[in-house]
């Protein structure tokens, strides 16, 4: 009885004690009407205070994020995004200026050079075409080389891989050698016009030089663009000689060209270099695929 006694008096001072909080909390609403809105949040315990430090912080995120990066893919799309870029605008331009001086001064009969501007207009055409179709491709092989890096597939969870995919993934290795031979020859065939205007330069320099400058034998250096076969031969003058040719190479649609042209071949060389690089890393892609498709079957038997 006593026990009982004691415990009912317990609880009537623990409910006093309640009644006279509540009475100070109501009080304080009172006075400072302001401090309803105010929200009492407990203070963390050991546990929580040891969870936090244990959790990774910003910087550990940064770095895991930068070693699921593929950086051979990531630096051959910039060399390709560059070369393409320069080797369709440079030679879009130094097309038309060589339209433009063979009619001005190597072609002045139109018919003469009609299939010439038919095909340089074509060119131009396929340019477009290039630049479109090296934009999409240097992205679709970025994204693949980005989830088939090792740091990623750490990130992401489980591997897991299907026929398909490794399809996929062969598909673009024989894709980039096929076009790593195409821009082999991309890249020679654009260093023809280079060949052409270096031989015209030189050819105006020997005639700029002190010792020939001002005598007879001036008149007798002359170029002919016939013999380069972008004309036929009955193409009227088709041969320029002596000041007159001197001339050609003051006038700015030859020097604008002629850079232009050195300029469009160096992108072409850093495309194929790009390339290059896109074998070796879709190739490493596809082995990663291949050898772990083999590690997955055997790890189910």
């Amino acid at each position: 009885m006593e026990t009982a006694a004691e415990e009912n008096t317990e609880q009537s001072q623990e409910r006093k004690v309640n009644s006279r909080a509540e009475m100070e909390i109501g009080r304080y609403h009172w006075m400072y009407p302001g401090s309803k809105n105010h929200q009492y949040r407990p203070v963390p315990t050991l546990g929580d205070r040891a969870s936090l430090l244990s959790s990774p912080g910003c910087f550990e995120c940064c770095i895991k994020c930068l070693g699921g990066v593929p950086y051979a893919s990531l630096v051959a799309t910039i060399l390709c995004f560059s070369g393409v870029a320069l080797f369709c605008g440079c030679g879009h331009v130094a097309l038309a200026g060589t339209v433009a001086i063979l009619e001005q001064h190597f072609s002045t009969n139109t018919s003469d050079h009609a299939l010439l501007s038919e095909v340089i207009q074509l060119m131009q055409y396929v340019i477009y075409g290039i630049a479109s179709f090296f934009f999409l491709y240097g992205i679709i092989l970025l994204a693949e080389g980005f989830y088939t890096t090792s740091a990623v597939k750490e990130l992401h969870g489980e591997f897991k891989t299907t026929a398909c995919g490794r399809c996929i993934s062969g598909m673009f290795v024989f894709l980039t050698y096929v076009l790593g031979v195409a821009w082999l020859g991309v890249f020679g065939f654009s260093a023809v016009p280079v060949f052409m205007f270096y031989n015209i330069w030189s050819t105006c320099e020997v005639i700029k030089s002190p010792q020939t400058n001002g005598t007879a034998g001036v008149e007798q250096i002359c170029v002919d663009i016939r013999q380069y076969g972008i004309i036929p031969w009955n193409a009227f003058p088709g041969r320029i000689c002596g000041s007159a040719l001197e001339n050609i190479c003051n006038t700015s649609e030859f020097y604008m060209s002629y850079h232009l042209f050195i300029v469009a071949c160096a992108g072409a060389g850093a495309t194929v270099i790009a390339l290059l690089i896109y074998m070796m890393a879709t190739t490493y892609n596809y082995a990663v695929l291949k050898f772990k498709s083999r590690e997955d079957c055997c790890t189910k038997f």
